[in-house]
């Protein structure tokens, strides 16, 4: 560890939080009420006599607040004792539960407890009958509860899937229904056998598609045998050939009873109410944690947005969010990207200036955390969210609003860990942010995902964009793609995003199935974003691509190991300046420099230094020697050198003091404050949610 993170670390730890250590500070305020497990809603909210519930805090703090009118300086604070605690309800806070700049109310964790909000339920009663476990659920038969996740003993446990490795392949291709046609596509033909007509509730069976950025969840409706076409109930969100089912794509089939055979799986029947479970080997019926998910959402910040009170000044500290439902819908689930149109556990409408502190949500079926519409300067600070059914952390909307005050901006998202997302919704990503400037994503782990680690922007081309003057910095995103999804990228920009800035961001391990696992990636209009001192390496395609885009700055930065190129660009559009790219060490083996399409005169490359450690020649596009580029104004004053890194067999790509690099104006980039400077590095793991990549059979391709 460096000294720099070391002194970071305790500057962090020095400014910490007064609740929820066990060495607070002598002047800190003191609790005015207290939630436990084993409280009493009738009770006073002392520590000797707590409330049972956040609502009766909530409540009694409201009444307090009215009843002392004097401003007082410093939090009214509620401290939540530790246990775990199951919500009947989603807890909401409303503009009259506000705090103020000088007394914020606080819901924190008492000194060093762990309090638990679950939105599931304990099962109990399940019974062991020949080492399968069951138990009925009367709400579930009667149609009032249905779930998709289950958690045992505190780790996600899966339903029942097809095939039992690896994936299908559709056969063929087929139009929709003339029902659907203008709406999206709703069936598709398989080979027999992978999908039967005379499966039990074939209406619960689902299937699982991966186009190309994003995948489908669609349920049955029909399955013909003889041609070998299944029905949808719904379709998906587009009649665009990526949301095509075509030929040689893959899927899977999900939550099929008849395929339940391997420890840790289970089974719903939604019509009878029996869940089944076969236990893991050493799990014991009589003490297990069985906890099923029934509340989607479990905390709620509810502004006004009709009369613009806002939720003001409220702080989650210490707080732990587990067992988050989602239920596939009718129709099924499919979106265009991002797996956009999901919600989340913890979600903010009209928020401004609230925080969510040293908590952990987990186990969720959606997003972990939405700032939406009309949040403004709200904290999300040393979090952790895992194992999240989609991703981490959505900014703003899918909508450009012309009101000021319903754009969510200014947010912080700091200091987290965004971990194993994906797990129902393949194409979630670790940090969205869609409509919404001035937002900063800083010093975040964002690990194991299957699409794309941080997202700004949501607009197609050089459409009206309000994601501007974002910035990126200092994040640490690694294991990205794992060849389930295509067209990603570590930090993907999306449309035209004037003063986002990415900067000391150490990207790494992006492998997508098929083109397109990059680094950084401009695409469709990025325009005016300055991309600098990162360090990209290990991608599939390239550590840097463009699709296309206006006046785009990549300067100061290490791409090294690409496999399939170094550098992409798409589309040369001669009406405009494109791209300017200078100031970078490009470090690399067994693969071309420059990818894709480098046609036009419309870009820059200037004073890069470029090695290839292999001892073939650098060449440039269309196999020209540097002498040749040069001939065309590109790159004046590169060399072709070894960079001197300090290590990189270990990837230390900082520069040693000799390196020519230096003489070129390029600085050293020392991205060891990269990821959480607060916490030790991330090693935990989770098993895959989808198939390690296989090819599809040569007769399917």
């Amino acid at each position: 560890m460096h000294v720099s993170r070391i002194l970071i670390t305790l500057v962090v730890f020095a400014i910490g939080t007064w609740v929820g250590t066990a060495s607070a500070q002598p002047a800190a305020p003191q609790p005015r009420f207290f939630v436990a497990p084993n409280g009493d809603d009738a009770n006073a909210g002392t520590l000797e006599a707590p409330f049972a519930t956040l609502e009766r805090a909530r409540d009694a703090v409201r009444e307090w607040r009215v009843s002392n009118t004097t401003i007082q300086a410093g939090p009214v604070v509620v401290a939540v004792r530790g246990g775990i605690y199951f919500l009947n309800r989603t807890f909401v806070l409303s503009p009259e539960d506000s705090g103020t700049a000088a007394q914020p109310v606080v819901y924190a964790a008492y000194q060093n407890e762990k309090p638990v909000f679950s939105g599931g339920r304990l099962l109990t009663g399940m019974e062991n009958k020949s080492g399968t476990w069951t138990v009925t659920l009367p709400e579930v038969a009667a149609g009032h509860w249905n779930f998709t996740r289950l958690s045992v003993n505190g780790g996600t446990r899966t339903r029942p899937r097809l095939p039992k490795k690896g994936y299908y392949y559709f056969s063929g291709e087929v139009e929709p229904t003339p029902a659907n046609k203008d709406k999206g596509f709703d069936r598709v033909v398989f080979k027999p056998g992978d999908i039967r007509p005379d499966w039990q509730n074939l209406g619960d069976v689902e299937v699982v598609g991966f186009h190309i950025w994003s995948a489908s969840r669609m349920r049955l409706a029909a399955v013909d045998g003889a041609s070998n076409i299944a029905t949808f109930t719904g379709a998906t969100s587009r009649t665009a050939d990526w949301t095509k089912w075509p030929r040689g794509g893959r899927f899977l089939v999900d939550n099929v009873k008849e395929a339940l055979s391997e420890p840790g799986q289970w089974y719903l029947d939604r019509k009878t109410g029996v869940l089944t479970y076969l236990p893991l080997p050493g799990e014991m019926v009589d003490t297990a944690e069985v906890i099923a998910p029934r509340l989607g959402r479990l905390v709620e910040l509810r502004g006004d947005l009709t009369h613009k009170k806002w939720v003001q000044h409220i702080m989650l500290r210490g707080l732990h969010f587990r067992h988050a439902n989602w239920a596939t819908p009718p129709a099924g689930q499919s979106a265009i990207q991002a797996e956009s149109n999901l919600g989340a556990a913890v979600y903010a409408l009209g928020a401004r200036d609230c925080a969510l502190e040293d908590s952990t949500v987990s186990q969720t079926g959606e997003y972990a955390v939405w700032l939406a519409t009309a949040c403004k300067r709200n904290r999300i600070d040393r979090c952790q969210m895992t194992d999240l059914g989609g991703g981490g952390v959505k900014i703003g909307e899918m909508n450009a609003f012309d009101d000021d005050d319903a754009v969510a901006s200014d947010n912080l998202v700091r200091e987290c860990l965004v971990a194993h997302g994906g797990r129902l919704h393949s194409a979630a990503i670790g940090v969205w942010i869609g409509h919404s400037p001035n937002n900063k994503v800083l010093h975040n782990d964002i690990v194991d995902l299957y699409y794309t680690g941080i997202s700004p922007g949501w607009s197609w081309g050089y459409g009206r964009s309000l994601s501007h003057h974002n910035e990126i910095a200092y994040n640490h995103i690694r294991q990205i793609g794992q060849r389930v999804l295509s067209d990603m990228g570590g930090i993907y920009t999306l449309g035209a995003g004037d003063g986002n800035h990415l900067h000391h961001n150490l990207i790494h391990d992006v492998d997508s199935y098929g083109y397109g696992g990059w680094g950084i990636y401009f695409d469709e209009g990025t325009s005016n974003i300055l991309a600098e001192n990162n360090v990209v390496y290990h991608t599939k395609s390239a550590g840097f691509h463009q699709h296309y885009g206006k006046n785009n700055t990549v300067r100061n930065n290490v791409f090294a190991l690409g496999r399939e190129a170094q550098l992409m660009r798409t589309r040369p559009e001669p009406e405009h300046f494109t791209l300017n790219i200078h100031h970078n060490v490009v470090f690399y083996q067994g693969a071309p420099l420059l990818g894709s399409n480098w046609e036009g005169d419309n870009y820059r490359f200037d004073s890069n230094l470029y090695w290839r450690t292999d001892g073939e020649p650098v060449t440039f596009a269309s196999q020209q020697t540097l002498e040749q580029w040069q001939t065309r104004g590109r790159d004046q004053n590169s060399l072709i050198a070894d960079p001197l890194f300090v290590d990189a067999s270990r990837h230390d790509y900082r520069l040693k003091p000799e390196s020519p690099a230096l003489k070129l104006g390029i600085t050293s980039i020392d991205v060891s404050m990269a990821g959480r400077t607060c916490a030790q590095p991330y090693t935990g793991t989770m098993p895959r949610a989808f198939p390690e990549f296989e090819s599809p059979p040569v007769e399917q391709k």
